[in-house]
């Protein structure tokens, strides 16, 4: 599967990832799915409810209202995102076991080391683990 991100949405990520930091950023992403090809339409930036370094819980309320609009606009869920402040961008442990949608894609901004790293997983029913095709544009 192959997923497209605009770049001023990227760095919005970014930005918006290092604020918050050393709290783990999260949300959500809606778009649309089109031959082989997701196209993220908008990240959401939702507040995460455990203030943790560690982990991230999505605001139930926030999450709502994110899916209703996406639903108005004509877009699907098409996975989440979350920033690692201190760690790799891949799963952690915690990651696998939490990733219940095995038709999500799973954005893991990691801002360690120097310049930020975004990737994108998929995560089977097996929690095996899959890069994802992501395009920057």
């Amino acid at each position: 599967m192959v997923i497209e991100l605009k770049l001023a949405d990227y760095l919005e990520m970014v930005r918006h990832a290092r604020a918050l930091a050393p709290i783990e950023d999260c949300g959500l992403l809606g778009g649309t799915v089109a031959d082989g090809v997701k196209t993220v339409e908008k990240v959401y930036y939702l507040t995460n409810t455990d203030h943790s370094e560690e982990h991230f819980s999505l605001d139930p309320k926030e999450q709502f209202a994110a899916v209703k609009e996406m639903r108005a606009n004509g877009w699907q869920l098409l996975g989440n995102w979350h920033s690692h402040p201190a760690s790799p961008s891949r799963p952690s442990e915690e990651d696998k076991r939490l990733a219940f949608d095995s038709k999500a894609s799973y954005f893991i901004l990691s801002l360690h080391g120097g310049e930020p790293v975004l990737n994108s997983f998929h995560v089977s029913r097996e929690k095996k683990v899959t890069k994802e095709d992501l395009r920057i544009r």
